[in-house]
């Protein structure tokens, strides 16, 4: 009879953007697809987002509960939730809501309980503030786990996708891979580019998802973290 792997052992990483824009719903989509293509139950998490539709749903939530294949209460899914698409401490101060970390780890422990693996996608860039006093940061920080560095193929994309890996790795964060994300189909370069970030950042890639694919064929040529 096998073992039951204790929760806090499984495996579960933190999804970090080099910006606002760059993917990482789409990307955190797609390696939950190639997670359930290997046969785990594996599960979306977004602590924070903002912008809802009038039945108070947020696209990027959604979006991932289509990707998971563990049925999760969405508290667990998605503690904070703000109407306006706007940057999220400005939304949360809109509503009086101050956004609490033991929350976000106290669900993401009960979270990571129903599922073989677990992905928790950031909210905008790394560094985005979630209140006075707190940002997305911290958020990684307070959840202790490696993170996966979705890099936007565009413009700038060296220079963000640097600052960003000092900023996670400064904090005592380990960055186990990075995954290029075509958001720019006609970036000129782009070849070139990506050789500049293979070469210069520290971390495995991970893979380069396409621009146009599904989730789940951009899944099915990600690799996960050793």
């Amino acid at each position: 009879m096998t073992t039951p792997i204790p929760p806090a052992r499984r495996p579960a990483w933190f999804i970090a953007g080099t910006d606002t824009g760059v993917g990482k719903t789409f990307v955190t989509c797609a390696l939950l697809h190639a997670l359930r293509q290997r046969g785990l139950r594996a599960v979306g998490m977004k602590p924070v987002a903002s912008g809802t539709d009038v039945a108070g749903d947020n696209e990027d939530v959604s979006a991932l509960a289509d990707a998971s294949n563990v049925d999760a209460p969405r508290a667990l899914r998605n503690p904070y939730c703000f109407r306006a698409a706007i940057a999220p401490h400005i939304a949360a101060a809109d509503e009086g809501v101050s956004v609490e970390l033991p929350r976000i780890v106290d669900a993401f422990g009960e979270l990571r309980a129903l599922a073989d693996a677990t992905l928790v996608e950031g909210v905008g860039g790394f560094l985005v503030p979630l209140g006075d006093e707190i940002d997305a940061a911290q958020l990684a920080v307070a959840l202790d786990l490696p993170v996966i560095l979705v890099v936007g193929m565009r413009l700038g994309c060296i220079n963000h996708a640097l600052l960003s890996y000092e900023a996670i790795t400064g904090r005592g964060l380990p960055v186990v891979g990075w995954v290029a994300n075509r958001i720019d189909p006609d970036m000129p370069r782009v070849e070139e580019n990506l050789a500049t970030l293979a070469r210069l950042l520290p971390a495995p890639l991970l893979g380069v998802v396409e621009h146009g694919v599904t989730p789940a064929c951009a899944g099915a040529g990600l690799r996960l973290p050793d």
